[in-house]
C-alpha cells in the first residue's frame, strides 16, 4: 500500500500548505505596510498642527507686538524675540511637513517585490 504522503493528493496537500503560507506570509507584509504608512500619515498631521499653532502664535504675537509699540522700553524686544521664535518654529515644522510630504511612499514595494520574487520562482520552476 503507498504511503499516505505519496501520489496525487499528497503533491495537492503540500501545494496547498506552501500556497497558505506564502499567503500568509504575504498577507502579514502587507499588514506591516499599512502600519508604516499609517504613522507616516499621523507624523504628517503632528508636523501640520504644530506649524499652524505657531504660524497662529507668532501672528497673535505681532499683533500684540504692533500695538505694544506705542508702550515703554523693553516690551517691544520680547514680543519680537517671541514673534521671530515662533514664526521661526512655524517655518521649520512646514519645512518637516514638506519633506515627509514629498518624500514617495514605499507602501506596498516589499509586498510587490516579493510576488515578484516568487513569479520569477515558479516561472524558472516550470521550464
Amino acid at each position: 500500500m503507498p504511503e499516505a504522503g505519496s501520489g496525487l493528493m499528497g503533491s495537492v496537500r503540500r501545494l496547498l500548505s506552501t500556497l497558505t503560507s506564502i499567503v500568509s506570509t504575504r498577507l502579514d507584509l502587507l499588514a506591516n505596510e499599512l502600519q508604516e504608512e499609517r504613522l507616516r500619515l499621523t507624523q504628517m498631521l503632528l508636523f501640520s498642527a504644530l506649524a499652524l499653532f505657531c504660524f497662529g502664535l507668532g501672528v497673535l504675537l505681532l499683533t500684540v507686538f504692533v500695538v505694544v509699540l506705542f508702550w515703554d522700553d523693553h516690551r517691544l524686544a520680547v514680543l519680537g524675540a517671541l514673534c521671530i521664535l515662533f514664526f521661526a518654529l512655524g517655518t521649520v515644522m512646514t519645512l518637516l511637513l514638506r519633506s515627509k510630504a514629498q518624500a514617495k511612499s514605499k507602501l506596498f514595494s516589499a509586498s510587490l517585490a516579493e510576488l515578484s520574487m516568487d513569479r520569477e520562482q515558479l516561472d524558472t520552476g516550470h521550464e
